[in-house]
Order: structure tokens, then C-alpha cells, then sequence
């Protein structure tokens, strides 16, 4: 089973639509293990997008997503990975098919509502990184 991290971003959690969001991923019959909402301070922030450190978007990606509170989310199922991918749709909103959390919720590229995992790899990293394996359930 895989399992891959969920993060509603602050645009789409200051606008309410953190549940919208999190039911959705949940009626797609992934599991969801954990659910938090936390304030990504600095350092986390950093250390969650480390990848892009060196471009020149990386300022802004860290003052927006530390701007207002996340809700962050451990899901688990078959192919955790691609199938939240798709229902997320491309990092884009106006590349991103209708029905889609990104076209749906999505204002533009920075402001697309939703983070999750690229890979599994990148999975094992991001659930670590955000919860302690206390905070998985198992039912």
C-alpha cells in the first residue's frame, strides 16, 4: 500500500474549503490516515520545498505557504500516489481538466489549493517530515 501526503493549501483553506477538498480525496476510497491543521513555519517550509531552493520563485513559495494554515493529510491505498495526483490535476489550474481540485479550486499556479506528493519516494519523505508515525492511524 502506498501511502502519499495531502497539504490544502492557505488560499484553499482560507476560503473554506478545506473539507470540500478532503471529502473529496476521501470518496475516491483512499484511506485517510491522519489529519491535521498546522501553521508550516519557516523552517519546515524550507526544508518541505528544499528541491527548489535555488529558483527564484523559492521566496515567495515560502512567504505563501507560510502565510495562514494548512491542512495536512496522510492518504493510503493502491497507487496512492498517481491516483491523488490526478484527482489534484496539473500544478497548473488553467491546464487542469474540469473536475479536478486544481480547475476547481485552483486561482492560479501558486494559489492551486492543493499539494501532494510526486512519487512515492517523495511520499515516504513528506509523511515523515509532517507527522510522527503516532499520528498514523490504523483501522
Amino acid at each position: 500500500m502506498e501511502r502519499s501526503l495531502i497539504l490544502v493549501k492557505p488560499d484553499a483553506v482560507t476560503r473554506g474549503l478545506a473539507g470540500t477538498i478532503i471529502g473529496r480525496l476521501e470518496a475516491s476510497g483512499l484511506k485517510l490516515l491522519a489529519l491535521k491543521m498546522i501553521h508550516i513555519d519557516r523552517e519546515l517550509a524550507t526544508r518541505h520545498y528544499a528541491a527548489h531552493q535555488e529558483k527564484p520563485f523559492f521566496p515567495g513559495l515560502i512567504a505563501y505557504i507560510t502565510s495562514a494554515p494548512v491542512v495536512a493529510a496522510v492518504f493510503e491505498g493502491d497507487d496512492a500516489v498517481g491516483r491523488l495526483r490526478a484527482l489534484m490535476g496539473p500544478t497548473n489550474p488553467s491546464q487542469a481538466a474540469p473536475g479536478t481540485i486544481r480547475c476547481d479550486f485552483g486561482l492560479d499556479i501558486e494559489h492551486n489549493a492543493i499539494h501532494g506528493s510526486d512519487s512515492v519516494e517523495t511520499a515516504e519523505k513528506e509523511v515523515r517530515l509532517f507527522f510522527d508515525e503516532s499520528e498514523l492511524m490504523s483501522y
